[in-house]
């Protein structure tokens, strides 16, 4: 069906007990097979898919509310709801179920609940219904009992309900509250605050009807005032009548929508200040009342919608410069309180009235609002536009990216948002808190899409730092001028506390565009004179913006901080900060911690090479001496290229030799004319093993050091008493002519000009003690490496060996 007389709402009950919207679509009824019988189907009307497919059970309680809602219970925690456009479609389908059902369409609920024990079905067989005492006052004790008395049990309940809707009672009981209050029965006015209040627990959609209809509810509130836990009444009505005003700032000329919105507002004060707060067991008895104010507010900001009218004539007057600066200020209270209205609805109707709402031009009407000088009408702006941005951050971004082709800088949106966030009065700056965080969406990345045509990243933040940037800025630049903030007051570093934060927001998710800006700008050292304020705070906050840019190891960055001496404010507040162990201490040397750990080169070079001598008697912390270390093994390395290469086979590229290279290097050595290596012998090897082992002694030694310093034993004997394998190095020809001066005879492996000749005075090839804690130089052909830990197994063929065969094999 597509006409708008089936045309409903599927709604459910969550566990906050609040209704889910599900979707809109079109309802029909027949029979499902594979259900068995009768049901409701809803076919969505976006796309046809199946939102609803439920069987009209024969012993399901239907309720129908409002005229347009039909309510239902599938499973114990389950309540559905169809809320139809037209009255004429709730009644066509709910004749339906009542033919499923057997009941008379003229019924508001098609079953009596059937929760009962088996006593209550015993009492139902023999009395049908509830008899209700006359209403008299002086039988108002009785009746509050009963109603008491009907609470705990749903049979009961649902008799008592049906019996005070058929007899017209709880107009009867409101009639016997005037008699009361005119003879002051204070005794006749608590009986009748607790049966009015029984009646609400009754949870019926009937018989809030009446109770909130235009004629009976000021009464209803009336018998509410007499709270017999209270020593005086209260004064509810007063306040509805003569405090509370409804204010027309446009006048609404639908009757129906104009009730409708009184109505809320009664039921919305009787909820939240009449009644008294509901204990755990009571709570659940009172979903049908939130109920009833939710689907009301659904309709009513339904009704605004529609009337285009009235929005029409809203947005007018409120860009109108004739317009006065009271009847303005009402315009935007009601706009506002609009939005906030519209919090309380599902996703696909809150979609639709903010929708509605930029359609109607709400973006450029802001823009004139926030242009004015009324710091209230400001306010109430503000709080709209928080509401646009939580919606829709990319709308807004679009909306301001447009308005930059037409107008100047000093009158976008986002800039008129900057200036109030820096002439926010507040000495807390709250207001300023609140638009910093809208500023923060806005820009945040995380929330841009990206489409096949244009990237909205791209074009917003190129907007942003070439029109707004700069407004944002301006008080850090105008406050750092000199060595120290020229403004060093609470309100001011609190400002530039909030501005230093969306930076380092920037500094985070932007990169490139940020890093143009802060280095074309010099923003870090602006932000560094900050360290000098009166202010922690403030000081940290420098610190940590500097901090988030060291901790991208961006080496642009790197640059532009050696090369304008950014660490030098860093020390002097480090300095001057002396030995207290506070934030400030703490968050200085994880900066230089992290530098160390990270091994960032230049800047480990650059703070030792500038700050060492200041820095050199901190000694409570290793991180300084740490970082000397790193920079002067980085100076080592610089000198010495070989052993660099060294340190890093050693760290980095460990394998094991194949077992077939070294069988091959065995036969090697044993064939080699013995004849041949002693006539080699003469060769001076005493320059060529200084040249080799000079600096490694020197890489054992500081190895040994940085071993003792850190506490940490690399090499220990295992348990059965044997020594960790030897490290062993092996050198490329290429390499071993570099290091030593060898004649033609000497490029045969174990020569004895070879360094790994075992008759080589200190050799690594000769056997003794010393052989597992240092590093032998091995020769093979065309391959540089680390041999790895030897198995067992060859360990064991070693030791079977006679011993100065073993000497050659660890030498080749």
């Amino acid at each position: 069906m597509t006409d708008t007389r089936r045309r409903v709402k599927v709604y459910t009950l969550n566990e906050d007990r609040q209704w889910d919207d599900r979707g809109t679509g079109h309802v029909s009824s027949g029979y499902v097979e594979k259900l068995k019988g009768m049901s409701l189907l809803v076919r969505a009307e976006s796309d046809g898919s199946l939102l609803l497919e439920s069987k009209i059970n024969p012993n399901t309680a239907y309720q129908k509310q409002q005229d347009t809602l039909i309510v239902w219970s599938e499973a114990e925690n389950y309540d559905l709801a169809l809320s139809f456009q037209e009255k004429a479609g709730c009644d066509e389908i709910w004749e339906k179920i009542c033919q499923v059902q057997g009941k008379d369409p003229s019924v508001d609920i098609t079953q009596d609940l059937v929760d009962e024990s088996e006593e209550e079905r015993f009492d139902d067989m023999s009395s049908p219904g509830l008899e209700l005492p006359s209403c008299e006052l002086s039988r108002l004790e009785e009746i509050a009992e009963l109603v008491a008395s009907s609470l705990p049990s749903p049979l009961r309940r649902e008799k008592l309900a049906l019996a005070l809707e058929n007899e017209g009672y709880i107009k009867k009981l409101l009639e016997i509250f005037h008699v009361c209050e005119d003879l002051e029965n204070i005794e006749g006015l608590h009986h009748l605050y607790e049966i009015i209040k029984g009646i609400f627990l009754l949870n019926r959609t009937a018989l809030f009807e009446v109770m909130f209809s235009e004629e009976c509810i000021m009464d209803v509130i009336g018998c509410l005032e007499y709270d017999p836990s209270l020593s005086q009444s209260r004064k509810h009505r007063e306040f509805l009548t003569k405090t509370a005003k409804f204010k027309e700032v446009i006048p609404i000329t639908d009757p129906e929508l104009k009730q409708k919105i009184h109505q809320t507002y009664r039921v919305q004060y009787i909820q939240d200040m009449v009644l008294p707060t509901p204990s755990v067991f009571e709570e659940n008895m009172l979903s049908t009342l939130h109920s009833f104010i939710f689907f009301n507010k659904v309709e009513i900001v339904g009704m605004l919608q529609e009337d285009e009218k009235f929005l029409t004539e809203l947005f007018a007057q409120l860009t109108d410069e004739a317009t006065d600066e009271e009847k303005r200020q009402e315009l935007v209270n009601f706009l506002k309180e609009f939005c906030a209205f519209s919090q309380t609805l599902q996703p696909q109707n809150r979609d639709a009235f903010f929708k509605t709402l930029s359609n109607m031009g709400i973006l450029p009407a802001l823009e004139v609002i926030l242009g004015m000088d009324d710091a209230q009408v400001r306010s109430a702006a503000t709080d709209i536009f928080s509401y646009l941005v939580e919606y829709s951050p990319s709308m807004v971004r679009e909306f301001v990216m447009q308005e930059a082709q037409q107008n100047d800088d000093d009158i976008l949106l986002i800039n008129l948002i900057i200036e109030h966030m820096i002439c926010d009065t507040d000495p807390e700056l709250g207001g300023a808190v609140q638009l910093m965080g809208l500023l923060r969406t806005l820009v945040d990345p995380e929330n841009m899409l990206a489409t096949a045509n244009k990237t909205e990243k791209t074009e917003f933040l190129g907007f942003f730092y070439k029109h707004c940037m700069h407004v944002l800025t301006a008080p850090l630049l105008a406050n750092t001028t000199e060595e120290k903030p020229s403004k060093d007051d609470f309100q001011t570093a609190q400002l530039l506390a909030l501005i230093l934060e969306l930076l380092t927001f920037c500094v985070e998710h932007h990169t490139y565009h940020i890093k143009n800006y802060i280095i074309n700008k010099d923003i870090l050292r602006r932000v560094l004179v900050l360290m000098a304020s009166k202010h922690a705070f403030l000081a940290l906050c420098a610190l940590r913006f500097k901090r988030k840019i060291i901790g991208l190891k961006d080496e642009f960055y790197n640059r532009y901080i050696m090369k304008s001496f950014l660490f030098e404010p860093v020390v002097k507040a480090f300095l001057s900060n002396g030995s207290r162990y506070n934030l400030m201490n703490s968050a200085i040397i994880e900066m230089f911690e992290f530098i160390r750990v990270e091994d960032i080169k230049s800047l480990t070079a650059h703070v030792i090479e500038n700050y060492w001598k200041a820095l050199e008697d901190v000694d409570y912390v290793q991180t300084f001496k740490g970082l000397k270390l790193r920079y002067e093994q980085q100076r080592e390395r610089q000198d010495n290229p070989k052993l660099d290469s060294m340190r890093s086979i050693l760290r980095n590229h460990r394998y094991r030799r194949d077992a077939r290279t070294l069988e091959d290097e065995e036969e090697m050595w044993f064939n080699t004319d013995e004849d041949d290596r002693e006539d080699g012998e003469a060769i001076d090897k005493s320059k060529n093993d200084e040249d080799i082992m000079d600096p490694l002694s020197k890489f054992m030694e500081r190895k040994k050091f940085k071993e003792s310093e850190e506490k940490e034993v690399l090499l220990k004997t295992n348990i059965s008493g044997r020594q960790s394998p030897s490290f062993k190095l092996s050198f490329s020809s290429s390499t071993k002519t570099n290091l030593t001066s060898q004649s033609s005879a000497s490029n045969l492996p174990g020569s004895p000009g070879s360094p790994g000749s075992p008759g080589s005075p200190g050799s690594p090839g000769s056997v003794s003690k010393s052989t597992s804690q240092m590093a032998a130089i091995t020769t093979k052909g065309g391959l540089v490496g680390l041999v790895d830990y030897p198995d067992d197994d060859d360990e064991d063929d070693e030791e079977s060996l006679p011993l100065s065969q073993k000497a050659k094999l660890e030498s080749s």
